[in-house]
């Protein structure tokens, strides 16, 4: 599968395009400023894009009107046709948000359920009940998302909503080629569904990934033959910083061992979940970690452990925003992509990670572990790399059976000794490839 060898960069593109936030129908053809960035993503060595919605909505994106048409926003199908043919042309993959379990207020069928109410053809669309009454006093209640009335949950048992789905997302792979999909809460959709939609995706294109933004629990529900290709690991986004904020590196190795350890009780072993530092639901990494210089420390880490790398646009410079400012700060516009050390460390971090099988496939054994530092090995098929993190301020030198003397740091390109221990400065992060 080719997105287990690859590195993702997510866009959120009504901030990414600098859209209005309400959609009042004015067509603006904003999708292509992807197409001015595309260099950027290039040599960040990005291969894969992820676009959260892009498809017509009340407002976020989440809120779907319209799954056959392109956010007015953002601006028309044609337009999205051009980036995609423009993005597939550098190799870059791309993997469109499906929004499946619920839709927004403004979704036509809804629209003629409040209209026409038991007379409406599309009533078993959703979970009505015509004696109750929502918060928008509807004359009747519906089930929306988790108590959020703005997003009205489809009925997935419903086989002209199955076909309506499907329909339009044969519509994305005949019009756009695209590559896969990113379930939007995966964690709540029908299990039939799910099962038909892997069935129905592998059917109009090979290698169609399918990646499930699930939270907590047991991620084989959703992640197997007849499921997900992967999801979301957000046990580890927790675990990533705060290992670094309180200093505990046994909170993220644990994690890690748990999933992917060399006991035969891991959970996810021979698995590719999607890993990330931040996203566009969550605070920038860079106004979460305390210490500013642990930051292209948890870079190393997400690229060097098991899975697949996200970036979140803005996130590769260093931007900041917090939660609490609301999403609107977590989804801003730039003018243009900013590059710094951070960027360079990250783009050597992605070509490591796409030439190497053994960051790619290979197990995860832990070799050293202190509150402070960690040193762990990825090897598959006689490809071996070492990941060394010392978020301490001071030199740390560790021994263990390194079955080698000298190494490259895939970071820096610089040689590394360590056949009398390693030394790994303070504040460093060392991918080795031992040679």
């Amino acid at each position: 599968m080719w997105a287990y060898e690859s590195v993702f960069y997510q866009i959120y593109p009504l901030g990414f395009c600098n859209a209005s936030y309400e959609n009042d129908g004015t067509c603006k053809s904003n999708i292509k400023t992807v197409i001015d960035w595309i260099p950027h993503i290039e040599k960040l060595g990005c291969n894969a894009i992820y676009f959260c919605p892009i498809f017509e909505s009340d407002s976020h994106g989440y809120n779907t009107r319209d799954y056959y048409k392109l956010d007015s926003r953002l601006g028309t199908n044609e337009d999205f046709k051009e980036v995609c043919k423009e993005l597939h042309s550098k190799g870059i993959r791309v993997v469109l948000d499906g929004v499946f379990n619920h839709v927004g207020r403004g979704f036509w069928a809804f629209q003629d359920v409040l209209k026409f109410r038991e007379g409406s053809h599309f009533k078993d669309w959703f979970n009505i009940n015509f004696y109750g009454n929502s918060n928008y006093n509807d004359g009747l209640w519906y089930e929306g998302w988790e108590g959020h009335y703005d997003l009205v949950k489809l009925n997935l048992k419903n086989e002209e909503v199955v076909q309506h789905i499907f329909g339009a997302i044969k519509e994305w792979v005949n019009e756009f080629d695209i590559d896969g999909i990113r379930l939007d809460v995966a964690y709540l959709l029908d299990r039939d569904f799910l099962r038909r939609l892997r069935s129905y995706t592998a059917e109009l294109k090979k290698d169609f990934f399918l990646v499930g933004e699930t939270l907590h629990g047991d991620y084989n529900r959703w992640m197997a033959d007849d499921g997900c290709h992967s999801v979301t690991n957000y046990e580890c986004y927790k675990g990533l910083h705060s290992s670094f904020n309180s200093m505990n590196m046994f909170e993220i190795i644990h994690s890690l061992l748990r999933q992917f350890g060399p006991e035969n009780w891991t959970l996810y072993k021979g698995k590719h979940l999607l890993n990330f530092v931040d996203n566009h639901d969550v605070s920038r990494i860079a106004s979460v970690l305390k210490n500013e210089k642990h930051l292209p420390l948890i870079y190393a880490l997400l690229f060097g452990m098991p899975g697949i790398p996200c970036i979140y646009y803005g996130s590769e410079w260093g931007v900041k925003a917090d939660k609490s400012q609301g999403d609107p700060a977590l989804r801003p516009y730039f003018e243009s992509p900013v590059w710094n050390d951070l960027t360079t460390e990250i783009s050597a971090l992605a070509k490591a990670k796409k030439e190497s099988p053994a960051l790619n496939y290979g197990a995860f054994k832990s070799l050293v572990l202190t509150n402070r530092q960690c040193i762990f090995e990825r090897e598959y098929e006689g490809s071996r790399i070492i990941v060394s993190i010392n978020a301490d301020e001071n030199e740390y030198r560790a021994d263990f059976d390194a079955r080698a003397g000298r190494a490259h740091d895939l970071i820096t390109g610089e040689s590394v000794d360590f056949g009398g221990g390693l030394r790994t400065p303070g504040f460093t992060a060392y991918v080795l490839e031992p040679y």
